[in-house]
């Protein structure tokens, strides 16, 4: 039996970030989440979970044993959600090369977020790529939330110039 092509293969419903929730929900998800800086795998899982929240696309956290952890270092920067507490970020540093900020987790999650203690999601537009399967994601616009843009998720999304007081 031959192969399916790409315009045969089904396809996953499509997702409006304005269904989701709010507070966030997270949910696990088996799709294959990868990440890509200075030609490397930084991160590869079949065991992510996503956060969805009302008007940002997902966010995938993966579990620490799944991320290249050697490449990371803790950064000075903290910050602070409303729903999931204080999240610590972390620097990659990888060929030489310094990406600041490019993943944040949660040592300590408040009530309800426990499942995300540790894992660390990272900002797709700090990678050189990232991957749902094998779509290669867009970044969220802005510098604040780290959301990824599939062709299964639509918006309009929060993030961008303009959209934080939304």
């Amino acid at each position: 039996m031959g192969s399916r092509r790409e315009s045969e293969r089904p396809s996953r419903p499509r997702e409006s970030v304005w269904d989701y929730p709010r507070p966030p929900r997270v949910e696990p998800t088996d799709r294959r989440v990868r990440v890509v800086a200075g030609g490397e795998v930084v991160a590869d899982t079949r065991r992510a979970l996503r956060v969805l929240e009302t008007s940002h696309p997902p966010v995938y956290y993966i579990p620490p044993e799944d991320v290249r952890r050697e490449l990371l270092r803790p950064s000075s920067r903290r910050t602070l959600c409303e729903f999931k507490g204080v999240a610590s970020y972390h620097d990659l540093v990888i060929g030489g090369r310094v990406i600041r900020d490019a993943a944040w987790s949660y040592a300590e999650p408040r009530p309800g977020y426990e499942s995300l203690r540790d894992h660390l999601a990272f900002y797709p537009g700090k990678m050189d790529a990232c991957y749902v399967d094998d779509e290669r994601v867009a970044a969220q616009p802005g510098d604040f939330y780290g959301g990824w843009i599939t062709s299964d998720v639509e918006g309009p999304f929060k993030g961008g110039p303009g959209t934080r007081g939304w």
